[in-house]
């Protein structure tokens, strides 16, 4: 049942405010670590969230500029020695991301285990904590929206330098910021408030704390190498100069198109994994056609190159920020895009005035909760074969860069994988699957995370008003993945659709999860919230 607009807009405004937020000053951050103009990453703010958010069906998921991108443009921009012909590879990096959509290769996110999602989350959760702290406490010599660690080898004299550089008003606005965020998840009436989020009082009392102290004379003062710093154009004419435009003759430079493919192929699988990783932290566990991501991604990189704006990934910082916030649908991504759009056009002399360590306390709480204690426990306690590879995306995310902490992950479940024998997932009539009234799955042997896209899509078709059952006396194992997928089916989808759902053969209690003997639904998964 769709709602109105109304509805939509109590709902996801707050969400939309946070995520805005948090985006504002990672933009201006990585367009810098870009070499890029500064404008050209709030662009790419404006573009992700409009367009791509408008185009997309992802509930959870928000676009835009990404760290992991940064390397890359940098390099490009130095080896062009243009931001215009480097916009023309933008071009056509979101063509081949359009092709990509078109040829279905966002299947291959299907193939993600979950293990390596959640390490992936966790991995950035640590890196945003460690990243965070030094802005927290006055230091900001790195870029907002930085993710590598340990980039230049480890340094000592690092810490000497930010011992020295600690600045007293900003531990103080840290803190009031922390406790005014911790106090709002906490107090039921302020959680009632939804149009009220706690980000956005957190940043409004830190501006006019600071305010005060500037205008005491206090050596708590945050002088405005500490502050958001957006360009501020004293007229129209002014304001254009600050926007490139491609320069298309890039389509005869194999330089250009060298650039755009790699661009295409590292955003589209940072895409993807973010894609995986923000349908997990949707409480509805919705599905997201990693197809028509694909397809929005292009246009908008398309859209955002023509303009002068810097290439977008989906991003799992403000994607996880928006679910923290509480989002229920894509229209909270849409209002950041709306709010980037338009606060930077009249209001960048207030945004101006934010400091930075406000943010990075809104930023300690999203990383916190994607690296909780909790989530550990629940992968020790599911199993090695979960925990090993869980574990080992962590660090490799932490000590390496995401693309490889992923991949070392999937090497370390792929190899536990193929010392099982891995057969047909399931047996079923398709023919009949899109009429029948009652579906009888048979599910094979063993059931790994590489039969998890078949029987997805099976789950995906299933009609409301049916009857399910999925039968296990044959199964001597079933990997969490697939276990969870039921359970998420099985409690929430079936009951909004009026699907019976019936599992028969399942173990008392497998692992985390309880089934209900006479009923035969999953009543409770004790994992980690």
């Amino acid at each position: 049942m769709k709602k109105n607009i109304k509805t939509e807009l109590s709902e996801n405004f707050a969400p939309g405010l946070v995520v805005f937020l948090v985006a504002l000053p990672l933009c201006l951050g990585i367009a810098l670590a870009s070499g890029a103009p500064p404008l050209s990453g709030i662009i790419g703010g404006i573009i992700g969230g409009i367009v791509i958010g408008s185009i997309s069906n992802s509930n959870i998921s928000v676009s835009g500029p990404a760290a992991g991108l940064s390397a890359i443009v940098l390099t490009a921009i130095t080896d062009l020695n243009a931001f215009d012909l480097f916009l023309c590879a933008g071009f056509i990096a979101g063509i081949l991301q359009l092709i990509l959509g078109f040829i279905r290769a966002g299947s291959i996110s299907n193939y993600f285990p979950n293990n390596v999602i959640e390490g992936m989350l966790a991995g950035i959760g640590i890196i945003i904590v460690l990243k965070q702290i030094p802005h927290a406490l006055g230091f900001d010599k790195d870029y907002e929206g930085n993710l590598t660690l340990f980039k230049n080898g480890f340094n000592p004299a690092y810490f000497t330098e930010l011992f020295n550089a600690i600045h007293p008003g900003a531990i103080v606005v840290t803190l009031v910021s922390l406790t005014i965020l911790l106090t709002w998840d906490k107090v039921d009436f302020l959680k009632r408030i939804k149009m009220l989020p706690g980000a956005l009082v957190a940043v409004v009392v830190g501006i006019l704390l600071n305010q005060l102290f500037i205008i005491t004379n206090s050596n708590l003062a945050i002088t405005a190498e500490h502050l958001v710093t957006l360009p501020v154009p004293q007229s129209f004419a002014e304001f254009k100069n600050l926007v490139t435009l491609p320069n298309f003759n890039g389509f005869l430079n194999p330089k250009v198109w060298i650039v755009g493919a790699t661009i295409a192929v590292v955003a589209s699988i940072e895409t993807l994994l973010c894609i995986e990783a923000s349908d997990r932290l949707d409480k509805k566990r919705r599905i997201t056609d990693t197809n028509l991501e694909l397809k929005a991604q292009g246009i908008g990189n398309l859209v955002s190159s023509l303009i002068g704006g810097l290439p977008m990934t989906s991003v799992v910082v403000r994607s996880s920020a928006n679910a923290n916030a509480g989002a229920t649908s894509k229209t909270s991504a849409i209002i950041h895009g709306v709010l980037l759009l338009v606060c930077v056009l009249t209001i960048p002399f207030i945004l101006n005035l934010i400091p930075l360590a406000t943010l990075a306390a809104v930023l300690l709480l999203v990383g916190y909760k994607l690296a909780k204690p909790a989530t550990f426990k629940h992968f020790w306690h599911n199993s090695k074969y979960q925990f090993i590879p869980f574990v080992a995306t962590v660090l490799a995310v932490v000590f390496t860069d995401l693309l490889k902490g992923v991949g070392i992950g999937l090497a370390i479940s792929v190899i536990y994988i193929l010392q099982g024998n891995m057969k047909r997932a399931y047996y079923l009539n398709r023919e009949k699957l899109n009429d029948a009234d009652e579906i009888t799955i048979k599910l094979a042997e063993e059931v790994s995370f590489l039969n998890k896209a078949a029987i997805k899509k099976t789950l995906k078709n299933i009609q409301s008003n049916s009857k399910l059952i999925i039968d296990a006396r044959a199964t001597s194992y079933i990997t969490t993945d697939v276990l969870e997928m039921i359970q998420d089916f099985a409690n929430v989808r079936a009951k909004e659709e009026n699907i019976q759902v019936e599992l028969i053969g399942f173990k008392t209690t497998y692992r985390d999860y309880e089934i209900d003997q006479e009923s035969h639904i999953v009543i409770n998964h004790r994992r980690a919230m």
